[in-house]
């Protein structure tokens, strides 16, 4: 039961933070914000993490960690690398709305990120998300189903933040459904918009 109640707890500490680092930024949100964002006392939050910065590093790397789970699973039982690259944007679209803060997080502060201690966890990750991309652009090159003009860590720069940042104004409903998003993004960036 204590085990429980302190995942809880911990868990709307990662809330409410993520939630206030997406809007003002880690340098600005200060530890008593957080704390009354996630309805703890301040001296409180440093039983379960011991700064703001465990606090962010948490946050992005549940974040990376599951989208790197999710797009194991997505590119598991798809060969064909425009399938594959379809998959690569549902599961980043899936990932976001589980964690769109985290993903506006990654976006916003990833030069903070890069300046702290114990940056490599996120950065073996990270590295890890680009390589998926890159991989599936890359067979898409070598099959001949994708343009062999234009770099991979381009288009791979390109189409990630299409997908990540549209977190800031694309809302997942009934009415634009993730799965018809994520075709409309695989066909602009596959075969643009042209006639």
């Amino acid at each position: 039961m204590a085990e429980r109640l302190q995942s809880d707890r911990s868990t709307a500490i990662l809330r409410g933070a993520a939630k206030l680092f997406a809007r003002k930024g880690v340098r600005s949100t200060t530890v008593r914000e957080i704390a009354d964002e996630s309805g703890v006392l301040s001296g409180t939050l440093y039983h379960y993490f011991p700064s703001k910065e465990a606090i962010v590093d948490e946050i992005v790397t549940r974040y990376l960690d599951a989208l790197l789970s999710r797009y194991h699973r997505a590119l598991a039982p798809a060969a064909d690398p425009r399938a594959r690259l379809h998959g690569l944007v549902v599961a980043s679209l899936e990932c976001a709305k589980v964690f769109p803060h985290a993903t506006q997080i990654y976006q916003n502060e990833l030069g903070y990120l890069r300046q702290r201690p114990g940056y490599e966890r996120i950065k073996a990750a990270v590295y890890d998300v680009q390589q998926a991309w890159i991989d599936v652009i890359e067979d898409g090159r070598a099959h001949g189903v994708f343009r062999d003009d234009v770099p991979p860590r381009m288009f791979y720069r390109l189409i990630r933040d299409a997908v990540w940042l549209s977190v800031r104004w694309y809302r997942p409903d009934g009415s634009y459904p993730i799965d018809q998003f994520a075709r409309d993004t695989t066909s602009v960036f596959l075969q643009g918009i042209g006639r």
